[in-house]
């Protein structure tokens, strides 16, 4: 990665960290900082620093369990291959609402989370032939993970996420990640 983008990510990391030590909130679900890594297609790669912060008080009985919300804003880095080029990096500044569902009336410490979101890209992604016609794109996640540790404080996840532009603009030739987040309450 290069140095330029690291600058970038330690300050969005700063501006993240202020922003959620600013932000009171109550509920069952906490604030937690997340580093999160992985792969797309065609040799992409992906890597994350963010913050999540739980809505206040919303909550939602859904079957055996409770459906509760949080914010996930975000700063990463996409490495991608360009069609007969060197790797490229691409800086990727997001913010979006996530749901999560919890079975045993929201207390199992397992978790199914769905998410939406905007992003802002530094340039044009682009990978392999494929260049995606808008800096202004749209995430959506799809995940499953586990808090484990002293009162939960660290948790685990498994998400696959496809970012695109909606066909806002051409081309439109998205991009799917599957991705490995680890997060820590605080």
């Amino acid at each position: 990665m290069h140095v330029h983008a690291m600058r970038w990510i330690a300050t969005g990391v700063t501006a993240l960290t202020a922003l959620a030590a600013a932000t009171t909130v109550q509920s069952q679900e906490a604030r937690t900082l997340y580093l999160q890594g992985g792969a797309g297609e065609r040799e992409a790669y992906a890597t994350t620093v963010g913050l999540t912060w739980p809505w206040t008080s919303w909550s939602w009985a859904l079957g055996s369990g409770v459906v509760r919300g949080q914010w996930d804003g975000y700063l990463g880095n996409w490495s991608s291959r360009p069609q007969a080029s060197a790797r490229r990096n691409t800086l990727v500044l997001g913010l979006g609402p996530s749901l999560r569902w919890r079975g045993a009336a929201g207390q199992s410490p397992w978790f199914v989370e769905l998410g939406t979101g905007v992003s802002w890209f530094s340039r044009h992604y682009r990978n392999g032939s494929d260049a995606f016609g808008s800096r202004v794109n749209f995430s959506s996640h799809l995940g499953l993970g586990r808090n484990f540790g002293v009162q939960r404080a660290h948790e685990l996840s498994l998400r696959i996420q496809h970012s695109s532009n909606a066909a806002i603009k051409e081309p439109n030739p998205g991009e799917n990640f599957l991705l490995l987040r680890y997060a820590h309450v605080f």
